[in-house]
């Protein structure tokens, strides 16, 4: 089977046509400045109502915030990382296995968003695992590397803990129960997907992910620590989110801004490459369950605001997010906007 997957483990010496931005969308690196006022939470704060306000504010003015001291095992961070470096450092024919480009399958390897769909390709291969419930998928998971298994699932327990504490602190924010997102969202499933962008011959004319705001409720972000590539639309220009070392990026999903009610801004976001080093990122996303029905909560209405979406399931939204080309200036949820 002839792949278009990059981590080969060949080098790439130049960039092939199908990677080449039309000049007006390319990402303009020399223009981009490392931000420095990423909001930094300390989850080990015994001031409940500090933390809920810091994460308010950070919903409203930015989409994401990075968290540290977040109760997530180091140990775990660290292994969960390892693993990843080995899946793609193993040969390509042993990643082939895995390989397909159907979204609906709940393991795959794969390469770029939609292969089908888009018109330019983005520098980039990923693992995408569903690990909700885990007795169900862990089964399908790789056995190669054979650590791959336990380290991810001992990973995916703690993340998915840390998530449902960060859905409670949004909902306090909004001035509602703490359990109100989580009960509006049901039995959560859970996503992962191991990012991998091998170096780029020419960085500033291709994207790893081009700008996308997630289709999930909430995600939680693990970077190198050595190679920044994250950068979110701040006031209209691009800035670099650069890692810091034991922190998580957090960042809100179309899911909260839908529930929500537009109080609070899923964050336009993007991967750029760079010529030296690979990067590898794991991305956890939090989805409500399929049949979910996202729509705010009645205070949030209230005062002459009203709905500023319709309500829609998950599947619904979901399945839309997926049948179209990633790299579109709206986001998806305009097609939910009520008029």
């Amino acid at each position: 089977m002839e792949t278009k997957v990059l981590s080969s483990g060949m080098p790439h010496s130049c960039l092939p046509r199908s990677y080449i931005r039309p000049e007006s969308e390319r990402p303009r690196l020399s223009q981009v400045s490392s931000f420095q006022d990423v909001p930094v939470i300390d989850l080990s704060s015994h001031d409940r109502p500090q933390i809920v306000h810091q994460v308010g504010q950070a919903c409203k003015s930015f989409g994401f915030f990075q968290v540290i001291n977040h109760g997530v095992d180091l140990e775990a961070v660290k292994k969960m990382s390892e693993v990843a470096h080995e899946f793609f450092r193993l040969p390509v024919e042993e990643k082939m296995k895995l390989y397909s480009e159907d979204p609906s399958k709940t393991i795959r390897f794969t390469t770029s968003h939609n292969v089908h769909q888009e018109k330019v390709h983005n520098w980039l291969d990923y693992l995408r695992l569903h690990c909700y419930p885990l007795h169900k998928y862990v089964p399908e998971w790789p056995s190669n590397p054979p650590s791959f298994k336990e380290t991810v699932r001992n990973y995916c327990m703690e993340v998915r803990e840390l998530g449902f504490r960060i859905e409670e602190y949004i909902s306090e924010s909004l001035g509602l129960p703490k359990d109100h997102i989580k009960n509006v969202l049901e039995e959560q499933g859970q996503h992962m997907a191991v990012n991998y962008y091998p170096p780029c011959p020419e960085p500033e004319l291709t994207y790893g992910l081009p700008a996308h705001t997630d289709p999930n409720a909430v995600t939680i972000l693990l970077q190198d620590v050595d190679v920044s590539g994250l950068q979110v639309l701040k006031d209209g220009n691009w800035v670099a989110i650069n890692p810091q070392p034991d922190a998580f990026v957090i960042n809100i999903g179309d899911q909260i801004q839908a529930l929500s009610n537009g109080i609070y801004k899923s964050v336009w976001h993007r991967a750029v490459v760079n010529s030296d080093k690979p990067r590898l990122s794991v991305a956890s996303f939090l989805c409500p369950q399929e049949d979910a029905l996202i729509s705010p909560a009645e205070p949030l209405t209230e005062d002459g605001r009203g709905a500023m979406y319709r309500g829609f399931t998950y599947a619904e939204y979901y399945k839309k997010f997926w049948g179209r080309d990633l790299h579109k200036d709206a986001s998806c949820l305009e097609f939910f906007k009520n008029e």
